[in-house]
């Protein structure tokens, strides 16, 4: 999106000829080969351990970490992989995702009119709250820490992360909708005079 976003406001009269269906299925596959990839080695070494404290994991949903602190294994390769995995999973996409957004940036100071400023941004106001929510969260959760207090935060931050976050997106891309906004104020109106 932000790749989608980037040709849209830097290339706009080029954005039909470089954002084929062919590149955003490139895009999207490449997103969902690199998530099944890089699963597979830590589930191969997880299914290997033999030996748990307990049958019960302290999470809502298991989870990988919540595995590794069960285990009696040698889990230090499995460490070494989840760290590597979140490298790749959070941080390597947060960077490019943050790339383009400077390159929007710089474009729309360059934009002499106020009302082309406030359009550039209009455009990716949605998918840079929902990335910003995302990205927070994710970090929150995997790269902080651990430490026994922090479990149940973390567990609170996964919870919005795979709940609250999803939850959000529609209503954070409807409300560019403008049949969406002229309801709100259809609403908001009749609220008001009725009280």
């Amino acid at each position: 999106m932000s790749y989608d976003r980037y040709v849209a406001i830097c290339n706009p009269l080029r954005y039909h000829s470089v954002m084929t269906s062919g590149v955003c299925a490139l895009l999207a596959s490449c997103c969902w080969v690199l998530g099944f990839l890089l699963i597979i080695p830590p589930v191969v070494i997880v299914s290997g351990f033999t030996c748990y404290t307990s049958n019960r994991i302290d999470h809502f949903f298991c989870e990988m970490a919540s595995l590794v602190r069960l285990t009696c294994s040698d889990t230090s390769i499995l460490e070494i992989l989840i760290l590597t995995g979140l490298f790749i999973i959070t941080l390597l996409p947060f960077v490019l995702t943050l790339i383009p957004y400077l390159f929007i940036i710089s474009a729309i100071l360059k934009i002499h009119s106020r009302r082309g400023k406030q359009k550039a941004f209009y455009i990716c106001s949605s998918h840079l709250t929902v990335v910003t929510l995302l990205y927070l969260t994710l970090i929150s959760q995997y790269l902080t820490p651990t430490s026994q207090g922090s479990i149940n935060s973390k567990k609170l931050f996964s919870l919005f992360n795979t709940a609250a976050v999803p939850m959000l997106n529609p209503i954070i891309y409807s409300l560019k909708n403008r049949d969406v906004k002229s309801a709100m104020r259809r609403r908001l109106l009749f609220c008001k005079s009725t009280s």
